[in-house]
This record gives structure tokens, sequence and C-alpha cells, in this order.
């Protein structure tokens, strides 16, 4: 079993951020779940594309809110507490920071190690097999 409090990853090679975001790695490949899970800060007003071309992600807003658009049809859809989005075909999107920072649970498929950063399409490359 594990016990894992978001407040001993502050601070911590699992808090990754910049101005825009934050993420916090509560659970990475080497954890041995078979995926990771994340809370990630958006904050308000900021705008981010993404395109995880090599992993799925779902996402749960627990607080705040903001707006996704797919890329492909041009769909905008609001994001508030209680909603969830899954990145089910590798989609292409922006996500917008609304007027409240944006809290989100991730879970990301497969796994991934904690060590990646976005490339120029905004996706991790691919695992390595490392971690």
């Amino acid at each position: 079993m594990k016990i894992v409090k978001v407040q001993d990853i502050i601070g911590t090679e699992r808090e990754v951020s910049d101005k825009q975001w934050t993420s916090r790695r509560l659970l990475l490949k080497k954890d041995g779940m078979g995926f990771s899970f994340h809370e990630t800060i958006i904050k308000a007003g900021s705008e981010h594309t993404f395109w995880y071309k090599h992993h799925l992600e779902a996402v749960y807003c627990v607080a705040g809110n903001g707006r996704i658009k797919d890329l492909a049809t041009g769909e905008v859809h609001e994001i508030t507490d209680g909603t969830l989005y899954a990145l089910d075909n590798h989609d292409k999107h922006t996500l917008y920071g609304g007027t409240e920072d944006m809290r989100l649970i991730c879970a990301f498929n497969p796994p991934v190690t904690g060590q990646e950063v976005h490339d120029e399409d905004g996706a991790y490359l691919p695992d390595s097999g490392d971690n």
C-alpha cells in the first residue's frame, strides 16, 4: 500500500512548474501502478497547447474553472468543478485558465517518469524505458 500526501511533494523533484502551471506528480512510473497520477494547477487567464501523442490522459477538475478547445474540431467546452475530460484519441488541444486557478487531477497512460518536458508540439516524448 502506498500513502502519498500532496504536501510532502511540494518543493521536491516531483513538483514541476513554471509561471502558468504547477504539476505535482503523486504517482510515477517507478511506483509500479501502470499509470501516473498528478495534481495540476492551471493559473487563471493562462493558455496552454498540448498534444500528448504518446500518452492518454484523463483529467478531473476539482476546483476553479476554464475551457478546453479541441484543435481538430474547434469545439470548446467549459471546465468547472466536477468536469472530467479524457484525451482518448491523443487529442491536440488548448487549455485556457478561467477566472480562477483550476485544480485538476490527472492520470496518464503510459505513466510518466517525472523527467518529461513538453516538446515544441506540447507533447511528452515516448518513454525510453528508464525509471
